[in-house]
């Protein structure tokens, strides 16, 4: 059911999408926007925890103006945004294989480390 929900949801975003005659214009119009609602999300949290202003309604529908952003950039490349859910809980997964979060999870003592390796 999800995963039907994320194709129309994705289809209704190729609706509105609006691309740009180039290309190169559109992705990067679509990645500075999520770049924009996640700056919006973040000022939200801060207004309701430091200002006691509470906008938590804010929080959640710059939540959903990511996801379009998302959409927008996964039909651009052509991906199946239930892809990108599945391939990053599958990262999750292999990065947090005890199930919970730990410090020796995300240390990589300087260096990149391979989240694929066994």
């Amino acid at each position: 059911m999800a995963e039907e929900f994320l194709e129309k949801y994705q289809a209704f975003v190729k609706t509105i999408m609006r691309p740009d005659k180039d290309p190169n214009m559109s992705i990067c119009n679509w990645g500075l926007g999520i770049t924009g609602e996640a700056a919006d999300v973040a000022s939200c949290i801060k207004k309701t925890v430091f200002h006691e202003n509470d906008k938590t309604d804010g929080i959640r529908e710059n939540l959903g103006d990511t996801l379009w952003y998302i959409g927008a950039i996964c039909n651009h490349f052509g991906w199946k945004m239930e892809d990108i859910f599945k391939e990053n809980q599958e990262k999750l997964s292999k990065r947090f294989k005890d199930g919970e979060f730990k410090l020796k999870h995300i240390q990589r003592n300087g260096e990149m480390r391979d989240w694929n390796e066994e």
